[in-house]
């Protein structure tokens, strides 16, 4: 089946209703967004009929998780990460950022440290002053010449970590910088994890784009055994398959009183499952990986189309990104953007006219995040923005 990833979808102005959209009416009409991770391409073909059919029932009242979509997610889990999962470990929710606050509350107590790494997705750094707990970071180290990956250093990690410590929130694939960790940097994570006894959130949610041929994920809990029964796995069909408005996602926890005390936790604090997003995970998870393919060969294209035009830029570095549609470039040393207190993103806002997520909001300024998860048409005509600022 061919799937169309060229044509522009209209989201601005769509004919068919006013739907505000974040990332497109956030700025002005004269913009072109690249922030948030949210992908201009429409949905799985079986996603949306599975929608449409559902929608004819025409009935949309509390619903339940089916057996159907349980049982979805331990075939998708056991045929793409070889991680044989149960029923009953899953507990489904509306989206992973409710999830984390979720885990401090329920696997922490005031005052307990609750620990990530830095660059991050912005909502992790606020996951403990939000549930009364004590945020603790430690840094990435950050490539020593162009070209080179972000790397998990141990040393500071273990460093930061205090007799308060209970919880790290983990990332992998990582967001913002597009790492799949090397299976030596997971087994001294690993081995950290153990030796301070610590519980994990392992944020997996853009486990299923890995962009280099022939990769496959596997998830924190499934290559370290040990850690099984103090990690809990998060995974959405939201990044894959462009279905984040349906706010829906898992948690997979292995480790049954786990599992009941975050249950437990999110009593009272999240609404009942999505219909509509139950749906179209199960789609999603039965029938949408011809798509995902397809995509994968977009984004990888996508990928290139960016990196030559980085390399033209001076003082712009970028360390290629392994997964997912979100590059991380270093804009620090850019002698197009010297001379003014604003943030790179804040310039290139005004100057060029294209939107992109401040490194600031990831515990790093002077990075910014692009998002190239849209057609071919619209990344270049960015591009070509960004060209007309940067390149000189």
């Amino acid at each position: 089946m061919e799937f169309d990833f060229a044509t522009p979808v209209e989201r601005r102005h769509p004919p068919e209703g006013d739907w505000p959209s974040q990332k497109w009416h956030r700025y002005g009409e004269e913009v072109l967004p690249l922030w948030v991770a949210d992908m201009d391409f429409t949905s799985p073909p079986a996603v949306i009929e599975a929608l449409q059919a559902r929608v004819a029932h025409g009935v949309f009242g509390y619903g339940q998780v089916p057996e159907s979509l349980r049982q979805a997610l331990c075939d998708w889990s056991a045929e793409h990460y070889d991680w044989p999962i149960e029923p009953a470990w899953q507990l489904w929710l509306p989206g992973v950022v409710p999830a984390l606050h979720l885990a401090s509350l329920a696997l922490t107590a005031p005052g307990d440290g609750v620990l990530t790494v830095t660059p991050i997705y912005p909502p992790f750094l606020h996951v403990a002053e939000r549930t009364g707990r004590l945020p603790q970071q430690a840094a990435l180290r950050a490539p020593a010449a162009p070209g080179e990956p972000w790397r998990l250093d141990l040393e500071a990690l273990e460093a930061a970590i205090t007799p308060e410590t209970r919880l790290l929130l983990w990332c992998q694939p990582h967001n913002p910088t597009g790492r799949v960790w090397t299976r030596q940097e997971l087994a001294g994570l690993a081995a950290l994890v153990e030796r301070h006894d610590l519980l994990v959130v392992s944020d997996e949610l853009h486990c299923d784009l890995l962009l280099d041929e022939g990769a496959r994920h596997v998830p924190l809990a499934a290559a370290f055994p040990e850690l099984a029964s103090r990690t809990l796995t998060l995974w959405a069909p939201s990044k894959t398959f462009n279905l984040a408005g349906l706010t829906t996602a898992c948690a997979v926890i292995p480790n049954a009183e786990l599992r009941r005390r975050f249950a437990a936790a999110a009593k009272g604090l999240q609404p009942d499952g999505n219909v509509l997003g139950l749906v179209a995970a199960e789609a999603a998870y039965r029938h949408g990986d011809a798509w995902r393919r397809a995509l994968l060969e977009t984004l990888r294209d996508h990928r290139r189309r960016l990196v030559e035009r980085v390399a033209r830029w001076p003082g712009v570095t970028l360390s290629v990104p392994e997964s997912t549609y979100l590059a991380w470039l270093d804009l620090r040393e850019t002698p197009a953007l010297r001379g003014s207190e604003a943030s790179p993103q804040r310039l290139l806002l005004e100057r060029a006219g294209v939107a992109l997520s401040d490194g600031a909001d990831f515990g790093w300024p002077g990075f910014v995040r692009l998002n190239f998860g849209t057609t071919a048409s619209q990344l270049e005509a960015a591009l070509e923005r960004l060209d007309a600022v940067l390149a000189g």
